[in-house]
């Protein structure tokens, strides 16, 4: 019997592994094609069968591509832009989600459920009453309604938060009220030194969102200095359209900071999304 068990136990985990891998495959074809071809020369571009590995391999490419428009003041646009965000979720997010978990008030129940109410709003539907709200402060046009929002929250990231702080150990919280502590005091030494996990999940996310926003910069910025990076790759498409291979270095280099950021993080930001899930 337990030769049994463990022959159908291998067999789960080894078919489990294929299939992981057949996924991870077809998933990151679209990649793998994406830097082979930001390494050919033109003419091999659209070559049938494929030619997954260039011959020659040009690095030129990049330094073309990265140099027929302005991608490095994209880069700072959008890194700026993208740091702002993470800032001002972080501030906002943890002390609205730290209200809801910890601090008991009257109708605290009812706001939280409206605010999960307006995670099912798209963002089109809001995007005129905010332009029309932009444009009279005299903020169109600059990087203004790209970051000033994420310092009023996020629903998602304070429900993400708020669903951490209530899987932490009360007894923390009233020893420090024991020993004196107010909540922003409970807050500061005891909640955010515990929350890494989901920081670090809010972070990837409010990254990932701001970094790859293409449709709000579209609205809001006119001007082409002032264009993020997903407006500077649709911009070079419109120009440069038939060179593909530049396209592609671009968007490579685009990606890139994404990549950088899940592997580095991704150990946090499974621990965090898991652990945001055990309470409600």
């Amino acid at each position: 019997m337990g030769r049994n068990i463990s022959f159908r136990d291998t067999y789960r985990i080894t078919l489990a592994y294929i299939l992981l891998t057949l996924g991870a495959i077809v998933f990151g074809l679209p990649f793998f094609w994406m830097l082979s071809t930001s390494l050919k020369p033109i003419e091999d571009v659209f070559l049938i069968p494929i030619k997954w590995i260039p011959n020659p391999i040009k690095w030129n490419n990049y330094v073309e591509a990265l140099t027929a428009v302005p991608f490095g003041r994209y880069f700072i646009n959008s890194t700026k832009i993208t740091l702002l965000s993470i800032i001002g979720h972080l501030i906002s997010c943890t002390l609205a989600a730290y209200g809801f978990a910890r601090i008991p008030f009257k109708g605290r129940d009812i706001l939280f459920f409206l605010l999960l109410g307006t995670m099912m709003l798209p963002s089109q539907v809001t995007i005129i009453p905010l332009f029309i709200i932009f444009k009279q402060l005299g903020w169109v046009n600059t990087h203004l309604p790209l970051y000033i929002p994420s310092f009023f929250g996020g629903a998602f990231y304070i429900f993400l938060l708020r669903q951490y702080f209530m899987t932490l150990p009360t007894e923390l919280e009233e020893a420090a009220i024991i020993d004196g502590c107010g909540y922003m005091r409970i807050f500061w030494d005891i909640y955010l030194p515990l929350s890494k996990n989901a920081l670090i999940t809010v972070v990837i996310f409010s990254f990932m969102g701001s970094w790859n926003d293409f449709f709000r910069p579209l609205i809001f910025i006119n001007s082409p200095d002032k264009f993020t990076v997903p407006l500077g790759l649709a911009g070079f498409r419109s120009e440069m359209g038939n060179y593909w291979h530049y396209l592609m270095a671009a968007s490579v280099v685009a990606v890139i900071p994404c990549i950088l950021l899940y592997f580095f993080f991704q150990r946090y930001f499974i621990e965090g999304i898991a652990l945001t899930g055990l309470k409600s």
